[in-house]
């Protein structure tokens, strides 16, 4: 048993080092680990044995992103975040990476029996017997870390036994391990499934797997399904979506994130029933709310949110406020972290705020899409620029907007999107507020128009803060008017509330004058 809690406190270890999201099917974007080791490696500034061994990785991890071969990619990112640690890489840690959970579904009826597998990514460099068994447990799954806030580490919450599987295979990629689970007196609810490899009392790997279960979801999401075909186009989506979405969960497209069934399932169908009643309940709506649209080109449901002002009238063209979100976070983020601020800044000025997904979390927003030769990489980077626009389109559509009054913001990966699109699409944007973020210089000119406030740390570990320098004082030099806020010791995040007034009031100060560029 001493073996047992030794090897789940090296696993720990790892687990500690790579986001959340690897507890989901989908797994995390290797952009977000990417961004894990290099923030780490920036913080450590590495020398001696250790930087050597790094400098390893980084090559591996350069061929292997060369050759397409993503599995790679991600044992050796692992494996250059272990060692930042301090930690050995070990092959009982590469077999660790190598493991994976798979299954049809991972948003789940619990009244029918729950199937799934335990397969491996690629082949470790490690010796194994034929005596391996699986133990399963499921534990409540935490809710994420809201962007914005400081991760603390937790105690995991107590498991429930799901029993223990002989029979193992040594190569789960030949053959995956098939597990059937009885998930019927489980509570509705967010757990993590934990497949421990053991060999007698010495554990070998355990792979995790977030589920979201729900008694009853089937009949529910079939339902909104067949009656949506009645409903009124403009609200056809807001019913569709938890259906939609909880397909794409299961066919591993997204990651479950802090989807809220029960919430989302009552949503849709509150809509539904109002739609039936023949009324809109998002007209003459004010406060938060969140919206659906069918992205026709995805053909998926795209979810956004917006902030009606409580002074909003559709006799007065308002502002506009377009945020962006950072990598790993989604639409909620501008409205629910940061201290809530953008959202009480909105009100304050009378903004109409929205936040697109941007299709998905590590979408970049069409940023960087021309220098990938990867289709998947640059079909996402399309939609979710795409996503941004038809997002804007909405708006206008829907509420009285401003058009010489359209902002756009965006923290981290939102700040690259908002340099990237604020120079494509010049004529759009009244005023633009990257937080923490980088952009080419080259673009400066297309945007040297658009007044700008930048915000940014000396001390940033995960975007160095000579990306804004230069973009700032390029702008500067083609005669832009910039405000550049930079904040001494500041890091990634710890920037953006403090300098969320200053940024509104900047944007409440500008509207366009001058005629659209040349395109």
């Amino acid at each position: 048993m001493t073996r047992l809690c030794n090897r789940l406190a090296v696993l720990a270890l790892l687990f500690a080092c790579i986001p959340a999201q690897l507890a989901a099917q989908a797994l995390p974007g290797v952009s977000s680990l990417r961004v894990v080791y290099n923030t780490r490696k920036a913080m450590a500034k590495p020398e001696g044995d250790l930087k050597v061994k790094l400098d390893e990785v980084d090559r591996s991890i350069a061929e292997a992103t060369k050759a397409g071969n993503l599995a790679e990619v991600r044992r050796q990112l692992a494996k250059g975040t272990i060692l930042l640690t301090g930690a050995a890489w070990t092959p009982a840690l590469d077999y660790q990476q190598s493991l994976v959970l798979r299954s049809e579904r991972t948003v789940v009826d619990s009244s029918a029996p729950y199937l799934l597998r335990l397969e491996q990514m690629y082949r470790p460099d490690i010796t194994l017997t034929p005596t391996l068994a699986v133990r399963v447990a499921l534990r409540p799954r935490r809710a994420p870390t809201p962007p914005g806030a400081a991760a603390a580490p937790q105690a995991p919450l107590p498991a429930t036994d799901m029993g223990t599987f002989d029979g193992v295979t040594r190569d789960l990629r030949e053959s995956p391990f098939p597990i059937e689970l009885d998930l019927s007196r489980i509570p509705d609810g967010p757990f993590v499934i934990e497949a421990s490899v053991v060999e007698g009392e010495t554990l070998l790997g355990q792979a995790r797997l977030g589920i979201l279960v729900h008694k009853g979801l089937d009949a529910r999401l079939r339902t909104l399904a067949m009656a949506a075909t009645n409903v009124p186009e403009a609200l056809r989506a807001d019913v569709l979506y938890p259906s939609d979405f909880v397909t794409n969960v299961n066919r591993g497209r997204v990651g479950v994130g802090n989807f809220d069934a029960a919430g989302e399932l009552t949503a849709a169908e509150s809509t539904l029933a109002a739609a039936q009643a023949g009324k809109d309940p998002f007209k003459g709506r004010t406060g938060s709310m969140e919206r659906h649209y069918l992205l026709t080109d995805a053909n998926e449901v795209m979810p956004y949110r917006v902030y009606v002002p409580t002074t909003y009238t559709d006799k007065i063209a308002t502002p506009l406020v377009i945020a962006l979100h950072g990598l790993g976070a989604n639409e909620d983020s501008f409205f629910d972290s940061y201290g809530k601020q953008p959202v009480a800044l909105a009100e304050k000025h009378g903004f109409l705020m929205a936040a697109p997904l941007g299709y998905r979390v590590d979408g970049f927003y069409g940023a960087g899409a021309g220098a990938s030769t990867d289709p998947a990489v640059r079909r996402r980077s399309a939609l979710s620029e795409q996503d941004v626009l038809e997002v804007v389109r909405l708006m206008k559509a829907r509420y009285k907007v401003d058009d010489s009054r359209i902002y756009l913001i965006g923290h981290s990966m939102g700040a690259i999107g908002t340099w990237y699109l604020g120079s494509k699409y010049p004529d759009m944007w009244a005023a633009l507020a990257p937080f923490s973020g980088t952009g080419s210089p080259t673009l400066a000119e297309r945007m040297k128009q658009i007044p700008q406030i930048v915000v940014h740390g000396d001390a940033d570990p995960t975007v160095n803060v000579e990306g804004s320098r230069a973009m700032v004082a390029e702008l500067k030099k083609l005669g832009a008017e910039v405000t550049y806020i930079e904040v001494a010791g500041g890091n990634h995040i710890d920037v953006v509330v403090p300098n969320l007034p200053k940024v509104f009031e900047f944007l409440a100060a500008h509207k366009k004058t001058a005629a659209p560029a040349a395109r």
